[in-house]
C-alpha cells in the first residue's frame, strides 16, 4: 500500500482513486468532482468516507455546499510552478471552515511542503521518486512564522512569548 505525509507523518494510504467510469470499490475512495457532481447522493449512501479531487483550476465554492460530507479533498499540482492549488487550500479553510484532510498531489516539492502548511494543507501525496523521509525534513525549516496563515491565525506580534 502506497504512503503518504500526514499530519507530519508517513502513513500509508488507505484512499483509493476511482476513475468516473469504474466500479465503486469498498473503502474510502476519492473521485472526480465531475463524478462527484454527478453520484453525490449515491456516494453518501455508500457509508463510507469519500474524497474528491479537484484540478486547480476548480472554483471551490462549487463544493462549499457538500464540505460536510466529504473526509478528503485533493488538490493538484500539475507542475510546481502553478501555486493556484495553495488559494484553493487556504478558502476551503478560512473562507468555508473545511476541516477534513485538505491533500496535495502532483507536482509536490520537499521545498513547498512547509508553505503548503501554512496554506491548509495537511496531507501530501508526494511522486514516487520523491524521499517521504527526506521531505519531513521540511517542516523543521523554520521556527516561526511571522504572517497569519490557515495554520497560526495570528501574526508573531500577537502570539506573545
Amino acid at each position: 500500500m502506497p504512503s503518504v505525509i500526514k499530519n507530519r507523518q508517513i502513513v500509508e494510504d488507505h484512499w483509493q482513486p476511482v476513475a468516473d467510469d469504474a466500479e465503486l470499490p469498498a473503502g474510502p475512495v476519492i473521485v472526480s468532482q465531475t463524478r462527484w457532481q454527478q453520484e453525490r447522493v449515491a456516494l453518501r449512501e455508500r457509508g463510507e468516507p469519500v474524497g474528491v479531487r479537484l484540478p486547480n483550476t476548480a472554483n471551490v465554492a462549487e463544493l462549499a455546499d457538500d464540505l460536510p460530507a466529504l473526509a478528503l479533498v485533493v488538490l493538484e499540482f500539475p507542475k510546481f510552478a502553478d501555486g493556484r492549488a495553495y488559494s484553493q487550500a487556504r478558502l476551503l479553510r478560512e473562507r468555508y471552515g473545511y476541516r477534513g484532510e485538505i491533500r496535495a498531489t502532483g507536482d509536490v516539492l520537499r521545498d513547498q511542503l512547509f508553505f503548503m502548511t501554512r496554506s491548509g494543507f495537511d496531507a501530501f501525496e508526494l511522486r514516487a521518486d520523491r524521499n517521504l523521509e527526506d521531505a519531513l525534513e521540511a517542516f523543521n525549516d523554520f521556527s516561526e512564522s511571522y504572517q497569519p496563515a490557515a495554520d497560526q491565525p495570528l501574526p508573531l506580534y500577537r502570539r506573545g512569548r
